[in-house]
C-alpha cells in the first residue's frame, strides 16, 4: 500500500500563495490610501499635537520639554521619518497613516486566513475592514490609532494562527513581539495583548480543572490536550517579556539608557491616561454608544467654493458595523452552543479591545477608540455570514452593500472629494451626527 504524504514544496506552496495575495492586497490598498492624502494642506484635527512633537525629535539637540509626552514615541518616531524622507508637509506628516493602514489590510487578510483557513472568506474580511470607513479615514491623517491598529492586528493573526498548532511558541513570540510595538504606539494595545494573555490563562485553567468537553470534537474552542509543551515560562517570555522589551527599546532614541527617565516617562503617560479631570469635549462619546455609532468626531469641516466644503467625519459605515452587532450574536451562539473556535477567538478579539474601556476611570472618549473592535468585526461578520447552512452567496451580498455605503459617505470622509451643503444634509440623518 503507497501511503500519499505532502511533500514540503506541497506545503509551501499555500503558504507562497497567501504571500502573493498579501503583497497585492498591500499595493492596492497602499495606491487608493494615497489618494488625495494631501487635501487639506494643513495640520488638522489632532495632528497639531502629533506632528510638532514628531519635528521635535528630528532637532539634533532636545529644544525644551518633550511634545506629547502622554503617549509613548514609536508612532511619532515613523512620522518623524517620513518628514525627513518626504519634508515637512502633508505628504511627510500622513504618508506613514497610509503605509501602516495598507499593513492593517494585510494583517486582517492574515487574521482572517488563519481563522478560517480561506481565501474568499479572508479577501471579505478585508473589504470589509475597509469598508467599515473608520480604517479608510484612520489612514489618511497623522494620528497615533492606525500605527497601533496596524500593530494590534498583526498579534492578532500570529496568536491565531499559534492557537491553532501543538506548539504555539514562535506564533506566540511574534504575537508578543506586535502587541509590544502596538503599546509603544498607544497604550490601546495592551488591551489586545491583555486579550491575548487572558486566552492562555482561561485554556490553562480549565486544563488544571481536567476540564472535558462531551462528545468532543476537534473543532471546539477548549481541548485538554492544547498545546502540550507550552509552559508557564513560555508565557512569560513569548507575552511579557518579549512585549516589554519591545516597548522599552522604543524610548531609549529619547532617553538614552537613563532608567530612572524611562521609568517617569511611563509614570507620566499613566498619570496622563488614567486621569479622570479632563474636561469635556464638544465630539466627546462614551463606550457604550460607539457600536451604535451614536457621536462621531468631525475632523475637518471648512469651507472652499460657493456651496464646496471639505469634510472629514470619522463615522463608521452603518451599513456594515449595525449589522455586525447582530453578528455577535450569531457568534456567541456559536461559542456557547457550539463550542465553536472560530466564533471564540472572534468574540475574544473583539470584545476584548472594546470592554477594556469599560474599565478605565477616564471620562473622556471619543467613537475613534472603537476602531480595533470595529476592524475585527469584520471577523464576526464574515463567521456569522458563512455559518453552516448560509448561502454563499449572502456574503458577496453584504460586502456589495457596504461598498455602496462606504461610497456614499465618500463626500464627508475624504476632503479631497468635498461636498455640498444639500449632500452633507443628506447624509446626517441623525442630530447626533452633526
Amino acid at each position: 500500500m503507497i501511503i500519499a504524504s505532502k511533500s514540503p514544496s506541497g506545503l509551501r506552496r499555500p503558504a507562497m500563495r497567501a504571500a502573493v495575495v498579501a503583497a497585492i492586497i498591500f499595493v492596492i490598498a497602499h495606491v487608493v490610501l494615497l489618494l488625495g492624502i494631501t487635501t487639506p494642506d494643513k495640520l488638522y484635527f489632532d495632528e497639531v499635537h502629533y506632528v510638532p512633537a514628531a519635528r521635535q525629535m528630528l532637532l539634533p539637540v532636545l529644544d525644551g520639554p518633550i511634545l506629547n509626552p502622554m503617549h509613548p514615541p514609536l508612532a511619532k518616531q515613523i512620522i518623524a521619518l517620513s518628514i525627513k524622507a518626504f519634508g515637512d508637509g502633508p505628504l511627510g506628516w500622513r504618508y506613514p497613516a497610509a503605509l501602516f493602514g495598507a499593513l492593517a489590510l494585510v494583517a486582517v487578510y492574515l487574521g482572517a486566513l488563519a481563522l478560517f483557513a480561506s481565501q474568499e472568506r479572508a479577501v471579505a474580511a478585508i473589504l470589509l475592514a475597509f469598508f467599515n470607513q473608520m480604517l479608510f479615514v484612520q489612514s489618511r491623517i497623522a494620528m497615533l490609532d492606525i500605527f497601533a491598529l496596524a500593530f494590534c492586528l498583526f498579534a492578532i493573526a500570529a496568536f491565531i494562527h499559534g492557537f491553532r498548532q501543538a506548539r504555539p511558541h514562535a506564533a506566540f513570540a511574534l504575537a508578543g513581539l506586535a502587541a509590544g510595538l502596538a503599546c509603544a504606539c498607544k497604550w490601546s494595545g495592551l488591551f489586545v495583548l491583555a486579550t491575548c494573555v487572558a486566552i492562555v490563562v482561561v485554556i490553562r485553567l480549565m486544563q488544571g480543572w481536567r476540564t472535558r468537553f462531551a462528545d468532543a470534537n476537534a473543532e471546539d474552542w477548549y481541548r485538554p490536550d492544547l498545546w502540550p509543551d507550552f509552559r508557564l515560562s513560555h508565557v512569560i517570555v513569548c507575552l511579557v517579556l518579549i512585549p516589554a522589551a519591545a516597548y522599552l527599546a522604543t524610548f531609549v532614541p529619547l532617553y538614552g539608557l537613563s532608567f530612572s527617565d524611562i521609568i517617569e516617562a511611563q509614570r507620566r503617560i499613566f498619570a496622563d491616561n488614567t486621569t479622570t479631570a479632563i474636561a469635556g469635549h464638544t465630539y466627546m462619546s462614551s463606550w457604550p454608544s460607539w457600536p451604535f455609532l451614536v457621536r462621531p468626531v468631525w475632523y475637518l469641516f471648512e469651507k472652499v467654493g460657493d456651496d464646496r466644503f471639505a469634510a472629514i467625519v470619522f463615522l463608521g459605515n452603518p451599513l456594515v458595523l449595525w449589522p455586525a452587532l447582530i453578528a455577535l450574536i450569531v457568534a456567541l451562539q456559536g461559542w456557547i452552543v457550539g463550542r465553536n473556535r472560530d466564533a471564540f477567538l472572534v468574540l475574544a478579539f473583539y470584545l476584548g479591545p472594546y470592554l477594556a474601556w469599560a474599565l478605565l476611570p477616564r471620562t473622556l472618549g471619543f467613537s475613534y477608540y472603537y476602531l480595533p473592535a470595529a476592524t475585527t468585526a469584520s471577523f464576526v461578520l464574515v463567521y456569522a455570514l458563512t455559518r453552516k447552512g448560509a448561502p454563499r452567496w449572502l456574503l458577496w451580498a453584504f460586502v456589495a452593500v457596504g461598498c455602496a455605503g462606504f461610497i456614499a459617505m465618500l463626500p464627508v470622509t475624504a476632503a479631497f472629494v468635498g461636498t455640498s451643503m444639500a449632500t452633507f444634509n443628506r447624509l446626517m440623518l441623525f442630530q447626533s451626527w452633526i
